[in-house]
């Protein structure tokens, strides 16, 4: 059954149209993640399935219900959705204790003990309990916020850039551990989010948005590997975008001739490598490659950043071992793994 079901939504303000009839699955106890640049409506979405904004037209339903459509809707409240926002929203003047037991209906001894259990939940000590949220750090607060969501045993998480005040080290371990809790609980759960490397590491299920309309959903590995266009290619990392012939599932371009995934057409088009897809070739190694000149390299320790000349003058950068390093200037042989992928759009 699916859990979650949004059917040609749309959200304007005054002749701006925010959300354009967007249509999205998530089946129940999975995880999606909406991605876009700034302005791409993926904040207003969420709340309007959150139920702090109502839509102009379309719908949405939860496991069969409907929460919103043809003018009517159901108020935030009783919607049974938890939310977890970019920056926590504790309550400043309760203490975590509260901030976590806030809205449970249980009283005494059960209170205590659900907020205790919710707290290690979060992997958090007890002696946190009668903290102020200004004595938390930012991870903490943000696992206060999850542990308070959680409380409700909402049918459905929203999570709404909550990683993002974190530093790097601390955002992989918070997004982790929130997939697990979730996934341990069966809650479907929804995390609107501008970092592209989060959404593909947390989700089952990717979906791109770009001025109000989804452009593409489906699983990270397909969107990274099959994207709808060169704009999406482009923002879901790091892309090489070559002009090329197509004949028979073969590509001819800079790089030589390469197979496509499509081999069904043919004429001009653009076809799509990611740099892990292309590999340097020593010159003993190089054979019938394509031969390329190094103009730049950023050493990093254990790695280093290539900057690479094609022979269309097209330069691409290139991840690879410090172990040994061309020299700036020289020309070496470079291999493709694998199939391009041919951009239709």
């Amino acid at each position: 059954m699916t859990s979650l079901h949004l059917h040609e939504l749309s959200k304007h303000y005054g002749a701006v149209t925010a959300v354009d009839r967007v249509s999205l699955h998530a089946q129940a106890g999975s995880r999606v993640a909406i991605v876009g640049p700034s302005g791409s409506g993926k904040t207003t979405l969420l709340r309007m399935i959150a139920g702090f904004e109502y839509p102009d037209s379309g719908s949405i339903s939860l496991n069969g219900a409907s929460l919103a459509a043809e003018g009517r809707a159901l108020p935030a409240h009783l919607r049974g959705i938890g939310y977890v926002a970019q920056d926590g929203a504790l309550f400043p003047h309760l203490t975590v204790a509260d901030n976590i037991g806030f809205g449970l209906q249980i009283k005494g001894p059960a209170r205590q003990a659900r907020i205790a259990e919710l707290l290690d939940m979060v992997a958090l000590e007890q002696s946190m309990l009668p903290r102020w949220p200004h004595e938390l750090s930012g991870g903490q607060q943000q696992r206060v916020a999850l542990a308070r969501a959680l409380a409700q045993q909402p049918r459905l998480m929203l999570l709404d850039e909550p990683f993002s005040a974190l530093d790097t080290g601390l955002r992989a371990a918070m997004r982790k551990l929130v997939a697990r809790l979730l996934g341990e609980a069966g809650i479907t759960a929804v995390l609107v989010t501008h970092d592209q490397a989060e959404a593909l590491s947390f989700a089952d299920q990717l979906a791109v948005m770009r001025r109000g309309r989804l452009i593409q959903a489906g699983t990270p590995q397909q969107l990274y590997s099959q994207p709808a266009d060169e704009a999406t290619a482009l923002f879901l990392g790091e892309a090489l975008i070559l002009p090329a012939q197509i004949h028979a599932g073969k590509a001819r371009c800079a790089l030589g001739e390469i197979a496509v995934n499509d081999s069904q057409f043919n004429g001009e088009a653009r076809i799509m490598l990611r740099p892990e897809q292309l590999l340097l070739q020593s010159d003993s190694a190089s054979g019938q490659q394509p031969q390329v000149r190094v103009m730049e390299c950023d050493f990093s320790g254990h790695d280093s950043l290539l900057s690479l000349q094609l022979p269309d003058q097209q330069t691409v950068q290139l991840r690879t071992s410090s172990w040994s390093i061309p020299a700036h200037g020289s020309m070496v042989g470079l291999a493709v793994q694998g199939r391009a992928h041919l951009l239709h759009a």
